[in-house]
């Protein structure tokens, strides 16, 4: 099927609910959606989004522009996850129970407002991955409209460039959690740590990075093809002094490159297998 077929099928999902509230956190997928939601509802989408530790203030700034330009009704609510124990243990099902708290507050604002369609930005290709929130989004009846139509991320981001959206070429986001190693307790420091360490890879111009913390050693991750320029001694002095100045005493090149959810790596298949209730 092709990606305008499905283009269609999208239209026809959001249109028949009436009224739409959208789990929008600015990046590629979401971004789509929330388009897509407003050409055919209008002004029955809701957009929310989340303010949290776990992602930058700078993606909350790029939602709120966005909903702005298009004329979206944008709320933002406050969540600290990190007040949970549970996910401050960072278990493998930690995306699980981050979802599931997180999603439960969705719905009682969309309860508040009368909507009864909640729906957020997973694609086909997510289902290669290991997701243990895709358990908690089907508990909560949370909707999936690009999953539902078959979109897989790279015609997302083909349909992103016919809209004319910004985040066509986006790096691929994931909240920062996701860079701590499972078992090893989430705070907002080391979650600073990872996020300042981030951008300032992407002030020296890299664009898709990954910043993995491993205590006092940082494990970058960025496509192969820009190694040749990180090594760069005068580029690789900086990365390493911007590096220590945050609190990292060893800086390290992951050799294999940028990969999406490279710490999952060491989970036995029993812990993978999270993705379905």
């Amino acid at each position: 099927m092709s990606y305008h077929s499905k283009l269609e099928l999208l239209k026809k999902e959001l249109k028949s609910q009436g009224r739409a509230l959208i789990a929008f956190s600015g990046g590629v997928d979401s971004t789509l959606l929330l388009k897509v939601a407003k050409g055919v509802l209008g002004k029955n989408v809701l957009a929310v989004t989340v303010r949290s530790p776990l992602f930058p203030d700078r993606e909350l700034k790029e939602a709120q522009t966005f909903c702005a330009s298009q004329g979206i009704e944008h709320l933002i609510i406050v969540s600290d996850v990190l007040r949970y124990e549970e996910f401050r243990k960072n278990p493998p099902d930690r995306c699980y129970i981050c979802k599931k708290l997180l999603f439960k507050e969705l719905l009682a604002v969309a309860d508040q407002r009368g909507v009864k369609y909640v729906a957020e930005g997973s694609n086909l290709d997510d289902l290669a991955d290991f997701r243990p929130g895709r358990k908690a989004l089907l508990e909560l009846g949370i909707k999936s409209p690009l999953l539902k139509a078959g979109l897989t991320k790279e015609e997302i981001r083909i349909l992103s460039q016919k809209y004319g959206l910004a985040s066509w070429d986006k790096p691929s986001l994931a909240c920062l959690s996701s860079r701590i190693p499972y078992g090893e307790e989430i705070t907002e420091e080391k979650l600073s740590m990872v996020d300042r360490a981030e951008q300032h890879l992407r002030d020296l111009g890299f664009k898709q990075v990954r910043v993995r913390f491993h205590g006092d050693l940082a494990r970058i991750e960025i496509p192969v093809a820009d190694n040749p320029r990180i090594v760069d001694p005068s580029i690789a002095q900086q990365i390493y002094n911007r590096f220590a100045d945050l609190g990292f005493l060893y800086t390290t090149l992951d050799l294999k490159g940028y990969r999406c959810g490279s710490m999952n790596e060491k989970l036995p298949y029993a812990a993978k297998n999270l993705t379905e209730p």
